[in-house]
């Protein structure tokens, strides 16, 4: 379902993303500002966040369980604009910053967040139900975004989600850590994709991970500033 363009724009950044998720690297290389990112944004945070354009084709449908256990699918959400990312519920190392992200961007949207959903894809093949992603969702307090939603199924079709978004997912059993690419999409009111973001984080030389205050608050109001461009 991924051809084209598209492939080589998603797999690039899912790499990248990758790269630094597997790595602890979050120093992104200078790179010219790419056409078709929003005015809004600065060079510094349209660099921070990797923002590409997409091709704006249908973003693949999909239809899971929330932590409420309510069903939901992408096409129910025509109409609003969705931050779609991508979580392991047993994560301790870019899931939680990019959580905070999250929740800033909410706050940062104040009336706009009632036409947009933010919602995460489970990555996590062992640990899958229902109870794990609301554990999570309460612990790092995305709870407290009203339109959250952490989506979770079978382990057949949440392989066809990553495979559909280019998402790379390496657990070689229950035990290991989840490697995973992390990345953003921003899905227009129509279901569209308009934009692709690679979230990052930085590693303590005990290996804890953290990000800057700096580049944290500049992630949440860069999250923020997209979804407003894509607001009609």
């Amino acid at each position: 379902m991924v051809a084209g363009l598209s492939v080589t724009i998603v797999l690039a950044a899912t790499l990248l993303a990758f790269a630094w998720h597997l790595h602890g690297r979050s120093a992104q290389p200078t790179v010219p500002r790419p056409e078709g990112v929003p005015s809004n944004l600065s060079n510094y945070i349209v660099n921070l966040m990797q923002l590409s354009p997409v091709p704006h084709r249908a973003a693949p449908d999909f239809t899971f369980t929330d932590q409420h256990g309510k069903t939901l699918s992408l096409h129910s959400l025509r109409g609003k604009n969705v931050v779609l990312n991508f979580m392991d519920p047993h994560c301790t190392d870019i899931c939680p910053i990019v959580s905070q992200e999250l929740i800033d961007a909410n706050h940062l949207l104040g009336p706009l967040a009632k036409k947009t959903v933010f919602l995460a894809i489970n990555v996590n093949q062992y640990n899958r139900s229902v109870a794990n992603v609301a554990q999570f969702s309460n612990e790092h307090r995305l709870s407290s975004i009203p339109s959250w939603h952490f989506l979770t199924g079978s382990f057949s079709s949440l392989q066809a989600s990553w495979f559909n978004y280019g998402i790379a997912v390496y657990a070689p059993s229950r035990s290991a850590d989840v490697q995973h690419s992390s990345v953003t999409y921003f899905i227009n009111t129509r279901g569209q994709e308009e934009y692709l973001a690679a979230p990052q984080v930085d590693h303590t030389k005990k290996g804890v991970s953290y990000l800057p205050a700096v580049k944290l608050k500049a992630w949440g109001q860069g999250i923020a500033q997209v979804v407003k461009d894509l607001t009609p």
